[in-house]
């Protein structure tokens, strides 16, 4: 893990928004500043991701649509987007785990093919936005955890090589702690990082993921 958790996570994260923005047919472009996307990026997915503290906001807005519905991902919660038309959506914590031991938890099962991504996808709420494409990214890993009848109950997508960040994941009808300790279960031995925020925060710290650093999130309305 690289010593500044704040920018390995945000280039992990912007790795997945890139990922799925290519699923979509969007080209991202990326350099020591930030992640960005010329047009809109799909739906939950911002247009652009700071990659290093201190970016220049009119640069950064002129990579994107800044228009209304435009996202940013600020971060390093360092950016004043409120002149641009922008207001704060959410806040939020950077979060990690070192590659400690795993948990003592069932693993979760992967999603390998489009049938089970799509019910996946439809117990997600995603819909759409999570496309084949995805299974065939040997960066991506979607997982699953199944009941007794074989429903999607929870789950979570781990993306990345060197640091592996989580992201989507839910709990629906099981306790959220059992997907985040399912998820070092996983994969385990590897460092991870996300972000969270509000209540979700707390099973993620069930599982061994501590706070590190803000971040935020700008819409144009």
């Amino acid at each position: 893990m690289p010593e500044d958790v704040r920018e390995a996570a945000a280039r992990n994260n912007a790795e997945w928004c890139d990922v799925v923005c290519g699923s979509h047919g969007l080209t991202g472009r990326t350099d020591a500043d930030a992640w960005s996307v010329p047009r809109r990026s799909p739906t939950w997915y911002p247009d652009a991701v700071t990659l290093r503290p201190g970016v220049d906001a009119d640069a950064l807005l002129a990579r994107i649509d800044a228009g209304p519905g435009a996202s940013v991902k600020d971060s390093f919660a360092d950016l004043d987007l409120s002149r641009y038309g922008f207001r704060v959506l959410f806040d939020a914590q950077w979060i990690h785990r070192p590659p400690l031991g795993p948990p003592a938890a069932a693993p979760l099962t992967p999603v390998t093919t489009p049938a089970e991504l799509a019910a996946w996808a439809t117990a997600h709420g995603g819909g759409t936005l999570f496309r084949p494409a995805l299974l065939t990214d040997p960066r991506v890993r979607i997982l699953a955890r199944y009941d007794d009848r074989g429903t999607v109950v929870g789950g979570a997508v781990v993306s990345g090589d060197r640091v592996y960040g989580v992201s989507n994941l839910f709990a629906d009808g099981v306790d959220p702690r059992e997907i985040w300790h399912g998820v070092p279960a996983t994969v385990p031995g590897v460092p991870l990082v996300g972000y969270e925020s509000g209540a979700d925060l707390t099973p993620a710290l069930a599982a061994g993921f501590t706070p590190h650093s803000p971040l935020r999130v700008w819409l144009h309305p």
